[in-house]
């Protein structure tokens, strides 16, 4: 544990306590991506196996708890509560595009062929392209909430947060995890364009920020 992981995992908590907090005031699920959301409970699951096998300490599996049951209640609201507000006519990234490409790269890439090893490979691949139905539903809709951008910053950080962690961990203890960082940059470049548009014109007052329409 260092700095750098604690203010990520912390970080990553503030996203989906945001996007939770957002859709409970209003009532409404309106641009968020529900499919999204379903990759990272899936994420969460299928990373989270050893939850009643594996001890690593109180702090790691208490994490492991909230992020598991906080993703379900994500879900269950867009999908349950408030489903009469979802857009799916905007939430329209079709998922095999990047279930099928990551369920093959879990067998060919990971660090031991067993079902826990790859299902671990296997979500972290997923977390790296989870949130692009929701930056594909922006990118389609043409704008954001103030609210949903602020959720996908922190969601962001959290990556860029986690690199530095790495950084860390490889000069204080030579130690690299070579499938999780590059899954890790590739996640943070997909978040490049969009912290660029989130600094200049969230930040500076804006409801809702504009992005461009796709091609």
């Amino acid at each position: 544990m260092n700095v750098f992981r604690l203010a990520g995992d912390l970080s990553h908590l503030l996203a989906i306590i945001i996007l939770l907090v957002k859709i409970w005031r209003s009532k409404t699920c309106s641009g968020i991506s529900g499919k999204s959301q379903v990759l990272f409970a899936l994420v969460f699951t299928t990373r989270y196996l050893d939850l009643f096998t594996i001890f690593i300490s109180p702090y790691n599996t208490v994490m492991k708890v909230v992020f598991l049951a906080l993703s379900y209640a994500t879900v269950y609201l867009i999908y349950m509560r408030f489903k009469s507000t979802y857009d799916s006519g905007n939430d329209t990234f079709r998922l095999e595009f990047l279930l099928i490409p990551v369920i093959g790269l879990s067998f060919l890439e990971n660090y031991a062929y067993t079902p826990m090893e790859i299902l671990w490979t296997f979500s972290i691949f997923l977390e790296a392209v989870a949130i692009m139905p929701q930056l594909f539903m922006i990118s389609k809709s043409g704008e954001a909430e103030s609210i949903t951008t602020h959720y996908l910053f922190f969601l962001g950080l959290y990556r860029a947060l986690y690199i530095a962690n790495w950084v860390w961990r490889y000069r204080a203890e030579g130690f690299v995890d070579q499938i999780a960082v590059v899954s890790g940059v590739v996640q943070t470049i997909f978040y490049c364009d969009f912290f660029y548009l989130y600094v200049t014109k969230v930040l500076r007052g804006r409801g809702k920020m504009t992005l461009p329409m796709p091609i």
